[in-house]
């Protein structure tokens, strides 16, 4: 069931929503600074791309640094993100059909805005990092 969610996913706003990430990485890629900014982009490119079947969990060895780059991220990155994900969110919601991909643009929301210190991982073992 999974499989056939990611491609309708894929084919109503995952290519969009990659793209967007995929540009957020560039772009933070062009500093040195920005390199840990445009590798969490890319790492949830891939997310936004194939969400079924994944969840985020926090890490919990996540410190200071990575709450510093989070109030970065979304000055530079996250706003502009999350603003792609409610606005597809809110046009997938328009038919019945699209409500599920509507809620699950939603549910990525908080990543966008906030993606250090947390992991990807599947859904059938969300606590298997820890």
């Amino acid at each position: 069931m999974k499989t056939i969610l990611n491609i309708i996913w894929l084919v109503l706003s995952g290519v969009w929503l990659f793209l967007g990430y995929v540009l957020a990485g560039v772009l933070l890629c062009i500093t040195i600074i920005g390199i840990p900014f445009g590798v969490a982009a890319f790492r949830i490119a891939v997310y936004a791309l194939w969400p079924f079947g994944y969840t985020t969990v926090e890490r919990h060895d996540a410190g200071a640094p990575s709450c510093v780059g989070n109030v970065l991220w979304l000055v530079l990155a996250g706003w502009w993100l999350a603003l792609g994900h409610i606005v597809t969110g809110i046009a997938l919601c328009v038919t019945i059909i699209g409500i599920p991909f509507g809620i699950a643009n939603f549910k990525m929301v908080p990543l966008s805005l906030l993606p250090l210190g947390r992991e990807i991982v599947p859904t059938d073992a969300p606590f298997a990092s820890r």
